[in-house]
């Protein structure tokens, strides 16, 4: 976590919403309930044509993916070079999306940037109400989305970058847009995770916790799932924003889940990461380590990577949270890995880019970029684009 977040306060009550009351039928089944159930079953079988895995071309949202794996959907050439960079103005803590050819990322210029992926050329740049700080673009059916520091949702055209809607948060937004569906979803720092109206950004509900919501929601079986800053695991479903599921984390939270099966993988700001159970509402191991972890974790097959504030990168067995491997750097990662194939691509704050085995955490390749690597990697089309916080974007691939 950068120096910026501010420790969250202790943790109040978890403020939960109420069934409505309704007329029951005469074979005891709640009228409105039924109706209910009907509603968010055709609702959650769109959604499920929305969160099914990107085409290789496309890194649409923070980590790639609703479940937030942090693995490419196609293959990254084995040799890489520099293709180009472009200067944003001001440092980026965004990370960035990638579709249909084209990079959007925010900066701390308050600007949205898209960028052809192919030469580095700016396409339109969209000006936010303020900085855009580690809230990272998401990009479906022709819009993109992101949040600033001001605690605005941004909705922009994705062609032309022309305006379609704001909606206002009471506080900053560091989190990262989700889509399902007909909604968006986003966290605040005012303790709320919202949903909203893709079309017209119209508030659908909002869910209260007892803290900042910095973590960006992972997607899974029409739930949304948050790692909060009020120490708690929740799970809110997508359809009317009720909670399902909650268990103490025991520390807070500013990293994004990984969703996978019946797990969910998180680290903390109290120096562990967590492999929990949702199903069964129980956390199954903790890795511990001296220092915090910030960064998300990346998952593929049975291994979990993780960048630490010890200044290493950690690899995990997923079923028993037992270290196989750690890389030593010579400062904080706190960008979010990102895998492809047999491999792992990561920033640090000692201004490197990694690329590591995933199989042994070797380093196979680094590029010094000089200035710290926080924010996370994107991969699609065979391209990876990072951001630094000089305000410099770097494109690597083959030529």
């Amino acid at each position: 976590m950068s120096a910026r977040w501010h420790k969250a306060p202790p943790c109040a009550r978890w403020d939960r919403l109420q069934p409505v009351k309704s007329e029951r039928s005469s074979d005891g089944i709640s009228l409105l309930t039924a109706a209910a159930l009907l509603c968010a079953a055709a609702l959650l079988s769109a959604a499920a044509l929305l969160t099914a895995s990107p085409p290789a071309d496309e890194w649409p949202q923070f980590r790639g993916n609703p479940q937030l794996t942090g693995v490419a959907a196609g293959p990254v050439p084995a040799t890489l070079k520099l293709l180009w960079t472009l200067d944003a103005g001001e440092s980026i803590e965004s990370s960035a999306a990638i579709a249909a050819g084209t990079v959007y990322v925010g900066s701390q210029s308050k600007d949205l940037l898209a960028i052809d992926i192919a030469t580095g050329k700016l396409r339109w740049k969209y000006r936010a109400t303020d900085s855009i700080g580690e809230s990272s673009p998401a990009v479906a059916d022709g819009a993109v989305y992101v949040g600033d520091l001001a605690g605005v949702l941004h909705a922009v055209n994705a062609a032309t970058g022309k305006p379609l809607w704001t909606f206002k948060t009471d506080a900053e937004i560091k989190s990262s847009p989700v889509v399902v569906g007909d909604r968006v979803l986003i966290g605040s720092y005012d303790s709320n995770l919202y949903a909203l109206s893709r079309s017209d950004g119209k508030l659908l509900w909002k869910a209260e916790t007892a803290s900042y919501v910095h973590a960006t929601p992972a997607i899974s079986a029409g739930i949304a799932w948050v790692a909060g800053c009020d120490e708690i695991f929740h799970g809110i479903r997508i359809s009317d924003g009720r909670e399902t599921v909650q268990f103490p984390s025991g520390g807070y939270t500013g990293a994004s889940p990984v969703r996978i099966g019946d797990w969910a993988y998180y680290g903390t700001l109290a120096n562990e990461v967590i492999g929990a159970d949702v199903r069964r509402r129980r956390i199954v191991w903790r890795y511990p380590s001296a220092f915090p972890f910030y960064s998300s974790a990346a998952v593929a097959g049975d291994r979990l990577v993780v960048g630490g504030r010890d200044k290493k990168v950690h690899c995990l067995n997923l079923k028993t949270g037992k270290a196989i491997w750690t890389f030593a750097t010579r400062a904080r990662v706190e960008s979010s890995p990102a895998i492809s194939g047999d491999r792992v691509y990561v920033g640090s704050n000692d201004g490197h880019f990694y690329v590591l085995d995933l199989a042994s955490g070797k380093k196979l390749w680094d590029f010094e970029a000089g200035a710290p690597l926080s924010a996370s990697p994107a991969i699609a089309a065979g391209r990876i684009v990072i951001g630094a916080q000089d305000g410099r974007l770097y494109c690597f691939g083959s030529i």
